[in-house]
């Protein structure tokens, strides 16, 4: 694939559908690069995901992310993004961050969540590396542990801590500001990609959350059509 093709993987999850699309047009907006989409649906992961729910995943992608080198054939580049997102800059600026001596890249938050649950009920759980995989650019060639294999038989921690690297030496850091903690961090009119961790403005809990009127906006973007004059 060409390295100009940013190929970005996107969490799906059947409990807040919209947050993909919105997600999606986002990204399309701000693009000057092409950029080739797959949602991690687990329906059509049904031959290689064979992962139960665990009860502590607030998501249905929390561990299927983890697939996304063996989805890419273990080649090139790949973008994995949590769905509750807005982006607000230019996906080719992210893309262009990918460093050859990491295998993966992500935003090295250091915080502890100010709540104890997020949206529907969900518990927020606290370990190490809280966020870190919410948005990871793998370096494909260099995250072969993650076979289908590996992603359906080790522990939450094991994946989400990273510990399928040889040492933590090998995760690359990207500026916090390509995975803005929404409520959890400050506002900032500089974010280039806010992450509604806590709930998406979908959620009536959180319409009133930092970023929500843009989040509203691209919603309305997302929905329009040109219609047929009456004289055409």
């Amino acid at each position: 694939m060409p390295a100009d093709i940013a190929r970005i993987f996107i969490g799906f999850d059947s409990k807040e559908v919209v947050a993909y699309h919105v997600l999606a047009q986002s990204i399309i907006e701000h693009a000057t690069v092409p950029v080739m989409f797959s949602p991690i649906v687990l329906p059509h992961l049904d031959a290689t995901f064979k992962r139960e729910r665990n009860a502590l995943q607030s998501t249905e992608f929390s561990f299927s992310r983890f697939l996304v080198p063996y989805l890419s054939g273990f080649e090139g580049w790949s973008l994995f993004m949590d769905c509750d997102m807005l982006m607000r800059a230019d996906i080719a600026e992210l893309w262009s961050l990918r460093d050859e001596q990491a295998a993966v890249m992500c935003v090295q938050h250091d915080y502890q969540p100010k709540v104890e649950t997020k949206f529907l009920g969900q518990v927020q759980t606290k370990y190490e590396k809280k966020n870190w995989s919410s948005v990871m650019l793998f370096n494909n060639a260099r995250c072969r542990a993650l076979t289908p294999d590996f992603v359906n038989t080790a522990t939450g921690l094991e994946l989400h801590q990273f510990k399928w690297l040889d040492s933590d030496a090998e995760i690359g850091s990207l500026p916090p500001a390509w995975n803005w903690l929404v409520n959890e961090y400050d506002h900032d009119p500089a974010a280039k990609n806010v992450h509604f961790t806590d709930g998406g403005p979908y959620f009536d809990e959180y319409r009133n959350d930092d970023y929500a009127d843009e989040w509203f906006a691209t919603h309305e973007r997302m929905l329009h059509v040109t219609q047929r004059s009456a004289s055409a």
